[in-house]
């Protein structure tokens, strides 16, 4: 195991009716902007609860930050926050959101643009800012991630940021998600685990039986909530997965890869496709071109997660690779390039961009636009 710094300062608010729970969290004296995405948490009662927490606080609004939130978006938010004197954001809604209430609570503190932080990767001053998630995805509750896009150039980046001061998660909110999200949700959560456990055997005991833990748990799970979504336990596991599968903890010191959220952020950026179905696309193509450097973690992925201890090395891999695929497939979601109107052009134009910014991905740093032309051409 690697040396590692650990320090996770967010609190996690978990459970139904947590909500209430504002008017102590956030200080009477703070200027608030509370920043959502579509209609959503006024039809499904969030907004109201949300309101009423905070009746005798001082508040405004910023709505449309987008599933993929845009810089040209966030640049508004930002300017209002400076124009009304905000010291304290409170996003409401899905992991997008927060994510863009990354990019806001910065760029309040910053005199340039906005997309100059994203570039830059890591920022250093910010306001305070919290949440309330109401969509089980991409962690961003619990971590210093955000990720955003632009519309004007087609380009979607990650930056860093701070943790979020608390987080409430009540899994009564997702009781009226829609199905698509739900499925998208579930995708995003199984690849954010297999980014950091499927790379190198041996690191850690613990780590590795964390990261499984998590991976049966969603596995499990997912049928249950295609067949009901309004089971409260359930609804928690997987809003606590989540939020588990990227908070650090199951990465502490050992090797992680990314290649398939690096190369799925490019086809988001050029065709608007879901993050979650574009992981569960480029995931198959990332096992399939790197197994012989992930053979040893693919076989323990075989015997932990499926069971699979017969026959041969690599009819244990294969077999381990379709079930992946198979459950990706039992969301409804695509596991080929063709299926979501994506050809070859594009396929060159990723691998083209990777080539020509110098970029190596994967825990070996050996994913270039070359091996990403090959990952996406195993899934075409």
């Amino acid at each position: 195991m690697d040396n590692f710094i650990f320090q996770n300062t967010t609190k996690l608010v978990f459970g139904r009716g947590q909500i209430a729970q504002l008017s102590a969290l956030i200080p009477k004296d703070k200027k608030i902007m509370l920043t959502f995405g579509g209609g959503s948490v006024k039809r499904n009662g969030i907004y109201g609860q949300v309101t009423a927490a905070l009746k005798d606080h001082h508040f405004i609004e910023f709505w449309g930050i987008e599933p993929n939130p845009t810089v040209e978006t966030l640049r508004k938010a930002i300017a209002e926050g400076k124009e009304k004197g905000i010291d304290f954001l409170l996003a409401v809604g899905g992991g997008s959101v927060l994510d863009g209430t990354k990019l806001i609570a910065v760029g309040i503190c910053y005199d340039g643009d906005a997309w100059e932080l994203v570039l830059k990767r890591i920022a250093d001053r910010h306001i305070p800012f919290a949440s309330i998630m109401t969509l089980p995805a991409t962690g961003s509750e619990m971590n210093t991630t955000g990720v955003i896009s632009r519309s004007e150039t087609r380009e979607k980046y990650g930056f860093n940021v701070a943790y979020p001061e608390f987080s409430i998660l009540d899994p009564e909110a997702t009781y009226s998600l829609p199905p698509k999200q739900v499925a998208n949700g579930l995708a995003d959560v199984y690849v954010h685990v297999m980014e950091q456990y499927l790379t190198t055997p041996g690191q850690s005991r613990i780590m590795d039986r964390w990261a499984e833990g998590l991976l049966l748990t969603i596995l499990e799970i997912a049928p249950r909530i295609k067949e009901n979504q309004h089971d409260y336990d359930t609804m928690a596991d997987f809003m606590l997965s989540a939020t588990m599968a990227l908070n650090d903890f199951i990465r502490m010191g050992i090797t992680q890869d990314w290649v398939t959220h690096m190369i799925g952020h490019e086809l988001t950026a050029l065709h608007g496709i879901d993050h979650g179905a574009s992981l569960a696309i480029v995931l198959n193509g990332t096992l399939k071109t790197l197994r012989e450097q992930k053979r040893g973690k693919l076989l323990q992925y075989a015997e932990r997660i499926f069971s699979i201890t017969q026959g041969e090395d690599d009819g244990r891999i294969n077999q381990a690779l379709e079930k992946t695929e198979a459950f990706f497939r039992s969301l409804g979601l695509a596991t080929r390039l063709s299926e979501a109107g994506i050809g070859e052009d594009t396929i060159e134009i990723i691998a083209e961009k990777f080539n020509r910014t110098g970029v190596a991905y994967g825990e070996n740093r050996n994913v270039t636009g070359d091996m990403a032309r090959e990952i996406l051409r195993a899934v075409r």
